[in-house]
């Protein structure tokens, strides 16, 4: 098993683990955090491998407990053009090549291996690390799990953000809209009514609209990712049915439920035939066969710039030497389990890219992997430290 830092960053890119079959980089992550000497390792039933490091300082009242996430699947990888195959885990010109290099098996490695180097005489608290399920279909459903057994009092997400730090992201919400028509012989389509033109016209006021913006965290958005007719194929037949799926991005204290009525109205008011639209059912079965299932709805999260949390992470940062910013992310994390449905305060901080995620020759600088694997020791002393402004559990 490799033991340095960058090696494990290699071992993990080089297993295949999309979300659902995540069983082998589990089984690589337990064993490097048991050779690495955590406290206690163990896989809870929807597969998260957990790993706690328990600080030895002394000290009066509660001890603070903080959980870093970092999940285990990847999205697929067609190897070609690609620069080095996905799977090989290649180090060259100071970057590490493959799926999940960037997402976020590099996170992952430098949260591992960098906490595992914790001085614990100094460390007042306790500190888990996740290497969580299913973040790639189901953001922060699998990561509930692993929180309500350990309860912390803040979460930290390694996402990708260049060293900076998050305090915020947009949710996610998966939208099904459909169009109803009336079907007839396309020789004689004024006979019957096309489905497809109405879900066109809806399509086309829903582009037109203006959506909510934040200040930090951008506008909200709505994009068309799927359209299919009924029937299909169509032969000369006007369709009479159409649905689509919108990709929905939220902004904080939006709700599901009233998106997909204003989406509605809208497309309604364009198609000129019946319309409705509704939150998408999701579910995932994970390698351990657990089951897991919600409304495809990941809630936006943020957290105050002058929250204690974040000025004293920031601190922390700065005093290893690294220069972060506040930022946000722009896609969807886990954050939205732990932030915007359990209400834990959440903190983003990783190395690597946004852009980098699910590309062709998926990368990321190594020494990008060392800063990280520093800037998680940092965070783990400082948000570990007793605080009354420590803002504790909310479930």
């Amino acid at each position: 098993m490799a033991r340095d830092l960058v090696g494990l960053a290699s071992q993990l890119v080089s297993i295949p683990g999309e979300s659902g079959h995540e069983g082998a980089v589990a089984r690589a992550v337990k064993e490097a955090m048991e050779a690495l000497g955590y406290d206690e390792v163990l896989v809870d039933a929807a597969g998260n491998v957990l790993g706690r490091l328990s600080g030895k300082r002394a000290r009066r009242g509660r001890r603070v407990v903080v959980l870093f996430d970092a999940h285990l699947d990847t999205v697929g990888a067609d190897p070609t053009g690609w620069r080095h195959p996905p799977y090989a885990g290649v180090v060259e010109d100071g970057q590490l090549f493959g799926r999940g290099a960037a997402d976020m098996r590099g996170a992952l490695a430098a949260m591992v291996h960098g906490l595992s180097g914790l001085n614990r005489g100094r460390l007042e608290g306790d500190v888990w690390v996740c290497g969580s399920v299913s973040e790639e279909v189901l953001e922060g459903v699998a990561l509930r799990v692993a929180l309500e057994r350990i309860k912390p009092d803040c979460v930290v997400v390694g996402e990708a953000t260049r060293l900076n730090l998050a305090i915020g992201q947009r949710g996610r919400m998966e939208l099904v809209l459909e169009v109803e028509g009336k079907p007839c012989h396309s020789a004689f389509p004024a006979a019957g009514v096309n489905a497809v033109s109405g879900l066109a016209r809806a399509w086309l006021a829903l582009e037109r609209q203006r959506l909510p913006e934040h200040p930090r965290l951008g506008p909200a958005l709505v994009v068309l990712t799927d359209v299919v007719s009924t029937p299909y194929p169509g032969v000369s037949v006007v369709p009479y049915g159409c649905r689509a799926t919108l990709d929905r991005r939220s902004l904080p204290g939006e709700e599901a439920g009233a998106a997909a009525r204003e989406v509605e109205r809208v497309a309604a008011e364009a198609a000129g035939m019946p319309v409705t639209c509704r939150v998408a059912e999701g579910e995932a079965i994970s390698y351990t066969g657990y089951r897991l299932a919600q409304p495809k709805h990941f809630p936006a999260w943020e957290l105050p710039e002058d929250h204690p949390l974040v000025r004293r992470a920031l601190s922390a940062l700065q005093e290893t030497g690294l220069t972060p910013t506040i930022s946000s992310y722009q896609f969807c994390t886990n954050g939205s389990g732990s932030a915007g449905e359990l209400g834990v305060p959440t903190l983003g901080f990783g190395p690597g890219r946004e852009v980098d995620a699910h590309t062709v020759d998926e990368c990321i600088a190594v020494d990008q992997l060392y800063a990280a694997a520093r800037g998680y020791q940092a965070l783990a002393l400082a948000l570990t430290r007793e605080s009354r402004q420590l803002p504790l559990w909310a479930g």
